[in-house]
């Protein structure tokens, strides 16, 4: 994993947003590579003057919605059988699949938002989205509004961190869900506040 790693730390050193964009593209494309390895990196880079903010934001953001989209198209014309039978030459497990379809099966197309900020839920959320076949315009929008705050978060840790980025490994799974409970609480009030 160490060594697979640091293949994938070489290319976005080299190749930049190019190679962001193609990471977090294989990622939503179901491919498990953490977004914690990729953005922050990526903000480590803009931590070093080597990348801008906006331009790691701008190639995260489409490479990820361009994997959603390639997973959404898997699910919608593949089916269910088809991930269960090839997805494991894929590194796909069975097992995550299910998590992601137990979150859509409980809450509808608002998983696609709140996954996009949940540990291996928001690799695999766009497959039952297209197993569903929910309406594309609907998925695309809160596929967008989920990943645009958690690239952005996960960016500006690897900057605040610094040369210590990699600590986003070990704690990435904690902040996500943390984040998620924030942003719960945050549409909990302007949801009652608009109520009163």
């Amino acid at each position: 994993m160490e060594q697979i790693s640091q293949m994938f730390l070489g290319f976005i050193d080299s190749y930049g947003y190019i190679a962001v964009a193609v990471l977090m593209a294989m990622e939503n494309a179901c491919i498990p590579i953490p977004s914690e390895l990729i953005l922050g990196f990526a903000g480590y880079l803009i931590y070093a003057e080597k990348m801008t903010f906006t331009g790691a934001m701008v190639a995260g953001m489409i490479g990820g919605m361009a994997g959603s989209i390639f997973a959404y198209a898997v699910g919608a014309t593949g089916g269910r059988k088809f991930v269960d039978k090839y997805g494991k030459y894929f590194l796909i497990k069975k097992s995550h699949v299910d998590l992601a379809q137990n979150w859509f099966d409980r809450y509808g197309i608002r998983a696609v938002f709140f996954s996009r900020m949940l540990p291996v839920v928001r690799t695999f959320i766009s497959l039952p989205a297209g197993f569903a076949r929910v309406n594309f315009p609907s998925f695309l929008f809160y596929t967008f509004a989920g990943s645009l705050p958690w690239t952005a978060l996960i960016l500006y840790a690897g900057m605040f961190l610094g040369e210590n980025w990699r600590k986003l490994l070990e704690i990435g799974h904690e902040a996500s869900i943390a984040f998620v409970i924030i942003c719960a609480i945050i549409l909990a009030v302007i949801f009652f506040r608009r109520r009163r």
